[in-house]
């Protein structure tokens, strides 16, 4: 941890203080977990060292379960005992624990929701799932998560703490460094989930009363049935420019059950969020921890390298594809039966709702117009052009079936944003600011069509 001095004339006013804790808390977290020393190799050893080093067979240790102590376990069942309403919040810590997830979630009839992580982990054969939460987010978690007497934090370091309540809080993750950085937890607990659930399952008392979980489950499916199937109706069939939600949803129905799905960063990730289906057999990458930009296309090379007998799929954007674009050209070279689809919407749509949130009319999003199906056919591979939504269906089809790589491009509505489940004041502020001054700096008619294709995203009550 990095601390500036303070001295006599450095300024520290409310907002410094407040950040505190924030600041401190996670660090203390750190170092009382985390006490290792690092092994020291002499520079001069190494470098003189010209003698043949044999290599030695090594067994790679199998997981250890991390066991929380018994004074751990019964303080957190007592509160989630006292408790008549609990909500759990499940990340990628939960690999490998489904089943103890979802008993958990049963004893305590308690709704579940999950980050993007853990979407692929947990949202499969669960009866107790009530989406994403944060600003990819859609269906109840939100709501869930702020009406819970107590939420259980299951394997997750989710950062959006806007989006995390700051009271009644358990923690539990293998990492302890992770446990209270993002908002203040009561009980925090060091452990895998699945050995933590197995030790605290048989201290919790099975509730009976499942008002507050079937209230979450109804509420998921009026906003799941209204948000995440509106442009996947007939309706939206015939209506351009695409819908990037139909084409997601279309792509989700075509693809294999054990499909191999990268993701760019950006609206990509909003799309497959929403529309791609777990069941347990299909994996989806991205860049879930730093947002990098242009990751899907490089990381479908190394799934299918990795995974030659899977169908791989990049869903890329044409703002990331752009900026990688000579990986088609690796794609083209070993013939690697690649699918590419690129959300073409000759705008940066991420940051362009970032801008909008903050009140700014947005300003150098736009990427330049490209014909990427004829990039890749010129490349020698297989491109297809989508510019009909009733062509989408036949266009991933051929492209699916293709023994080699291919590119479908998809243009899409560059209109299309995402809304976050839960809004807050100073977002709703900020997007009527920046609506009011596109009006004045381009006309009425750019704010209009914005406000058409995304009507259907805005929650209701």
């Amino acid at each position: 941890l990095m601390v500036t001095p303070l001295t006599d004339n450095t300024p520290v006013g409310p907002a410094e203080l407040a950040d505190l804790p924030a600041l401190v808390d996670p660090a203390v977290e750190q170092a009382t977990t985390w006490i290792r020393r690092a092994q020291q190799l002499s520079e001069e050893g190494v470098a003189d060292s010209d003698a043949a080093v044999e290599a030695r067979p090594f067994a790679v240790p199998a997981p250890s379960a991390v066991v929380p102590s018994d004074e751990t376990v019964e303080r957190m069942a007592q509160a989630l005992n006292s408790a008549k309403k609990v909500a759990i919040f499940a990340g990628i810590g939960v690999a490998g624990a489904h089943d103890e997830v979802i008993a958990l979630a049963d004893t305590l009839k308690a709704p579940v929701g999950h980050s993007l992580r853990g979407k692929d982990q947990i949202q499969y054969d669960n009866p107790f799932d009530v989406g994403m939460t944060g600003l990819l987010g859609y269906g109840a978690a939100a709501e869930g998560m702020n009406d819970a007497d107590v939420l259980i934090l299951l394997g997750t370091d989710f950062p959006y703490n806007d989006f995390l309540p700051d009271a009644n809080v358990a923690q539990v993750d293998i990492n302890g460094s992770h446990i209270g950085r993002r908002t203040k937890v009561d009980y925090p607990v060091v452990g895998d989930v699945k050995s933590v659930i197995e030790n605290i399952l048989p201290h919790i008392e099975e509730k009976t009363d499942r008002k507050f979980l079937d209230k979450m489950l109804k509420r998921h499916y009026q906003l799941l049935d209204h948000v995440v199937k509106s442009y996947t109706s007939e309706a939206f069939e015939s209506k351009k420019p695409i819908h990037p939600e139909l084409a997601a949803s279309v792509l989700d129905k075509l693809a294999d059950d054990d499909a191999y799905f990268t993701v760019d960063t950006g609206m990509c990730n909003v799309w497959s969020s929403r529309y791609l289906t777990p069941n347990g057999k299909r994996d989806e990458a991205a860049s879930f921890l730093h947002g990098t930009m242009a990751n899907a296309l490089p990381q479908a090379i190394g799934a299918q390298l990795a995974h030659p007998g899977r169908q791989v799929i990049s869903m890329s954007g044409d703002g990331g594809l752009s900026m990688l674009m000579g990986e088609l050209l690796t794609l083209a070279a070993y013939n690697l039966p690649v699918t590419v689809v690129v959300f073409n919407n000759s705008t940066l749509g991420m940051v362009k709702l970032e801008m909008l949130v903050d009140g700014l009319p947005d300003f150098g999003v736009d990427v330049p117009q490209a014909n990427y199906a004829q990039i890749a056919t010129a490349m020698g591979m297989q491109g297809i052009r989508v510019e009909k939504p009733k062509d989408l269906e036949s266009a991933f089809t051929t492209a699916l079936a293709h023994q080699g790589p291919s590119v479908v491009e998809v243009i899409t509505d560059p209109n299309a944003l995402s809304i976050p489940p839960e809004i807050k004041k100073d977002q709703v502020f900020g997007f009527a600011t920046a609506m009011s001054r596109i009006v004045l700096n381009r006309g009425a008619g750019e704010a209009v069509s914005m406000a058409r294709s995304n009507l259907r995203n805005i929650p209701r009550g």
